[in-house]
């Protein structure tokens, strides 16, 4: 299969394979989706021929993003969606816990929403800083 990009599209798909490689295996330590870090790399070895390689490097026979390219900001915008996903998460989890049922019903959809939209706007507005762990085990 051949594709044609231009520079710039090459580009891009650096950091969507990076972003989707990171995604899938950052937390998976020694049991990691090989078959996809074999993509990342023939992808990154393609670097030096479209000249861009500072954003690859080799290591024990392999060819991996290098440390400019891990430091020029792909970390942070995995951060950012990082971040957004963590509040959705919580303000899910906070509405289905307050309505005390993990499977809503079409009747309760707007309910859910409402305390969904709730708490996400708090955590808009003050972040973590008024979210309180209480233990009942006394």
């Amino acid at each position: 299969m051949n594709i044609e990009l231009t520079e710039k599209e090459f580009r891009r798909l650096l950091d969507m394979v990076y972003i989707g490689n990171w995604i899938l295996n950052s937390v998976r330590e020694n049991d990691r989706f090989e078959d996809y870090d074999l993509l990342e790399e023939k992808l990154f070895s393609l670097c030096p021929a479209h000249g861009m390689k500072a954003l690859a490097q080799r290591w024990r026979g392999h060819i991996y993003p290098s440390r400019a390219y891990e430091e020029g900001g792909i970390h942070e915008a995995i951060a950012d969606y990082e971040d957004a996903i963590f509040f959705d998460i919580l303000a899910e989890e906070l509405a289905r816990r307050d309505m005390e049922f993990d499977q809503v019903s079409p009747d309760d959809q707007d309910e859910l929403t409402r305390r969904f939209d709730e708490y996400i706007t708090e955590f808009e507005k003050n972040g973590l800083n008024n979210l309180k762990v209480e233990n009942d085990e006394n």
